[in-house]
């Protein structure tokens, strides 16, 4: 298998600092989006804590060891903002996390949030990842689609992140990988502005060189009122 991606992130055009952080481990084809909360320094430090602590994953693991240790991780950067927290800043402090690592034949994804993984096979846009929001559990009970929950006043209202709350709770999602297929990873600084057919038209055929920036280009385009980050992977 071979693997080929781009990434970008940006602090859009009304937010005066990225609160996003993303990470790329290709050796260990694990990749990370977090979308920090909790305003100036503490956001920021939130995403950061999280994609630093994955970044310590011991290299060369075992297919099974590597997705125990991402899990691991991420609960420890859980503990870690919950206790720095407590000594630095005021209020809720946490990040929203979506992180996937690709096996010869499987792909796990973790998440906690609204930070999103698409899968695109066969030239069709498919949402791997189920948000945890409010405005999800009105999309889960039929009452508007995905596309219309980012126009819902309560939008940004996520009911789970890394650093809230005394235990995290992580979704996971495993399944088949497929060469030709396209993985994209992504904050809701995109998803505002880019809904299923808009992905689905910029990313489909598009250069991997390219995508990402082509995709945040449309975001900034569109407004850019939040940090926008972006990961896309391809499986060839």
């Amino acid at each position: 298998m071979t693997i080929r991606f781009s990434a970008t992130t940006h602090v859009g055009k009304v937010r005066k600092i990225n609160e996003d952080s993303i990470l790329s481990l290709p050796d260990q084809k694990i990749w990370v989006v977090a979308d920090g909360m909790g305003g100036h320094e503490a956001g920021d430090f939130a995403s950061q804590t999280i994609v630093d602590t994955i970044a310590m994953i011991q290299p060369d693991l075992p297919p099974g060891d590597l997705m125990r240790g991402l899990r691991q991780t991420i609960i420890q950067a859980h503990d870690n903002i919950r206790t720095e927290a407590e000594k630095r800043f005021k209020g809720s402090v946490g990040a929203t996390v979506v992180a996937l690592i690709l096996t010869e034949e499987h792909f796990v994804a973790f998440w906690a949030g609204d930070s999103r993984l698409y899968r695109f096979r066969g030239g069709r846009i498919e949402m791997l990842t189920t948000d945890h929001s409010y405005v999800a559990e009105l999309v889960l009970d039929g009452q508007m689609t995905w596309d219309e929950a980012e126009h819902h006043p309560q939008s940004n209202a996520i009911t789970r992140a890394v650093g809230v709350g005394e235990e995290l709770e992580l979704d996971k999602i495993r399944g088949d990988v497929e060469h030709g297929d396209r993985y994209l990873l992504c904050s809701d600084g995109l998803t505002k502005y880019a809904g299923f057919n808009t992905l689905e038209q910029m990313v489909v055929g598009a250069p991997i060189e390219t995508v990402a920036e082509t995709l945040l280009n449309h975001a900034l385009a569109s407004g850019g009122a939040d940090n926008i980050s972006i990961i896309v992977i391809d499986v060839i």
